[in-house]
C-alpha cells in the first residue's frame, strides 16, 4: 500500500537533475505571488477611481491586442536570441512597470490612465516572455522528464493561485495599495537577481532572423502536424465553451449563496492541485493524447454538471473535477509540445500557444456573459459544458492521430529525442 501510495506523489525528478529548473521553479513562484498583489489591486483601484463596471472590463480590451501581437512575435524572437536574455530583461521591465503603478498609488490624487498603460505594458511583455519562457524547458530538462516537470510546474502554479489571492486580498483590504504595489516591485527585484543565475541558452545553429515570415512558417508547421492542431482546437473549444468564471457572481445569486463566490473561483484550482499532488503516474504515461481529449472532456462534463445542479456544494466539487480534467488535459498538451516540436521553432510555437491558452478563456468570458444575460446563469453554464463534450467528441474524430498518439511511437517524438541527444552532446543545451 506505501509503495502505491508513494508512486502517486509527483515526480522530483527535474528538481534534482536541472539546477536551472530548480531556479525556474523558484523564481515562476516568487513572480507569481509578487504579481498577483497588483493583479488584485489593479482592477479594484480603477474601481475606486471611476466606480465604472465598464472602465474595469475596459482593461481586458486593453490587454488583448498587446497579448497577440507581441505573444507571436515573442515566439519568434526567443528562436533567433538567447532565451535567457529574454526572460531577464522582461523580467526586468516588469519590475519598472510595477515601479509605476507604486509611484501612482504614493500621490495624493491617483491618476486613471497609468493604469491602463501599465495593463497593456504588462500585457505586451508577458507576450514577449512566455514563449521563451515556455520554450526553456524542453533545453534544460531531459526528454524523458518532460512529463514530470510539466507536472511540477503546475503545481507551483497552482501553489500561487490558492495562497496568492488569499494573501493579495487581505493585502489590499487592509493595508491599501501602496502596500500591494511594493510587494510586487520586492517580488520582481527577487525574480530577476534569480534570472541572472539561469545559463546561457543560445539559438540553435543558423537560427533565423525574428520576422513574421518566421511567424508564418512556425503556423504553417502546426497546421501541418494533426497532433499538435488537435491541442491546440480542443483547448480553444474548452475554454470557448466552458470556462464559467465570469458569471460566478450571477450563478451565486441564483443559488441565494453569495458566500459562497470566492469558493467558486478557488474550486477550480483545488482540483488541479489534487492531480499535481497525484502526478507521479504521469511520468509513467506515453498516450499523452488520450490524456488530452478525456481532460477536456472530463472538463465539459463537470461544468455542465456545476450548471445543472442547485446544491451549492455539489456545485463546489463539480467545479473542483472540472479543475483537475483541466490539470489533466494541460499535462497532456504540455507533454507532447515540447516532445515533438522541433527547438529551431520551439519558439514560434510557444507563441501560438500563448494565443491557444488565452484568447481561448478571453471569447469564453463573452460567450457566457451573452448567454447568461439571455437564458440565465445555470443555462449559460450547462449548455456550455455540453457543447464543450460535443465539440472534443468531434475533434478527436476529425484528428484521430491525436488520439493515437503515443511518445513511444511517434515520428515527431522520437525525432526530437534525437534532436535533444545530439544538441546535449555538442553542448547547445543550457548547463544543468
Amino acid at each position: 500500500m506505501t509503495s502505491r501510495l508513494t508512486a502517486l506523489l509527483p515526480d522530483l525528478s527535474p528538481w534534482r537533475t536541472s539546477r536551472d529548473f530548480r531556479l525556474l521553479w523558484v523564481q515562476g513562484l516568487v513572480t507569481y505571488l509578487g504579481s498577483v498583489m497588483a493583479l488584485i489591486a489593479l482592477p479594484l483601484q480603477i474601481k475606486d477611481l471611476t466606480g465604472s463596471p465598464l472602465a474595469v472590463g475596459a482593461m481586458g480590451a486593453v490587454e488583448l491586442v498587446p497579448l497577440v501581437v507581441f505573444g507571436l512575435y515573442g515566439g519568434a524572437l526567443a528562436d533567433a536570441v538567447d532565451r535567457r536574455k529574454v526572460i531577464l530583461l522582461t523580467e526586468a521591465g516588469l519590475g519598472l512597470l510595477a515601479v509605476v503603478l507604486l509611484v501612482n498609488a504614493m500621490l495624493p490624487s491617483p491618476m486613471l490612465w497609468p493604469l491602463y498603460v501599465v495593463a497593456a505594458g504588462v500585457a505586451a511583455l508577458a507576450g514577449l516572455q512566455r514563449p521563451a519562457m515556455d520554450s526553456l524547458l524542453a533545453r534544460i530538462v531531459p526528454h524523458d522528464q518532460l512529463a514530470a516537470a510539466a507536472a511540477l510546474n503546475a503545481l507551483r502554479w497552482q501553489i500561487g493561485a490558492i495562497a496568492g489571492p488569499a494573501a493579495a486580498g487581505l493585502v489590499v483590504a487592509y493595508a491599501g495599495n501602496v502596500p500591494a504595489y511594493a510587494t510586487t516591485v520586492a517580488g520582481f527585484a527577487a525574480s530577476v537577481l534569480m534570472c541572472r543565475r539561469l545559463s546561457a541558452v543560445p539559438p540553435v545553429e543558423h537560427a533565423a532572423r525574428p520576422s513574421w515570415r518566421g511567424i508564418l512558417e512556425g503556423a504553417r508547421y502546426a497546421w501541418s502536424r494533426p497532433v499538435l492542431l488537435g491541442t491546440y482546437a480542443i483547448d480553444l473549444a474548452a475554454m470557448f465553451f466552458a470556462f464559467p468564471n465570469t458569471i460566478f457572481p450571477f450563478l451565486a445569486d441564483e443559488l441565494d449563496a453569495e458566500w459562497s463566490l470566492g469558493l467558486m473561483y478557488a474550486a477550480g484550482s483545488v482540483g488541479s492541485l489534487f492531480v499535481s499532488l497525484t502526478s507521479g503516474w504521469v511520468s509513467r504515461t506515453r498516450r499523452h493524447g488520450l490524456l488530452v481529449v478525456c481532460g477536456a472532456a472530463g472538463w465539459g462534463v463537470a461544468v455542465a454538471a456545476a450548471g445543472w445542479t442547485s446544491n451549492i456544494w455539489l456545485v463546489l466539487v463539480c467545479l473542483g473535477l472540472a479543475g483537475a480534467g483541466d490539470m489533466l488535459s494541460g499535462l497532456g498538451r504540455s507533454t507532447i509540445w515540447n516532445q515533438t516540436i522541433p527547438d529551431r521553432i520551439r519558439g514560434r510555437l510557444a507563441g501560438i500557444e500563448v494565443l491557444s491558452y488565452s484568447v481561448g478563456p478571453q471569447l469564453g468570458q463573452v460567450r457566457a456573459g451573452a448567454m447568461a444575460g439571455w437564458t440565465g446563469a445555470r443555462p449559460a453554464i450547462w449548455t456550455g459544458g455540453l457543447a464543450c463534450v460535443a465539440t472534443v467528441g468531434v475533434l478527436a474524430a476529425v484528428l484521430p492521430k491525436l488520439l493515437s498518439y503515443d511518445a513511444r511511437t511517434d515520428e515527431d517524438a522520437l525525432r526530437r529525442a534525437g534532436e535533444v541527444t545530439d544538441l546535449r552532446k555538442r553542448g547547445v543545451t543550457a548547463a544543468e
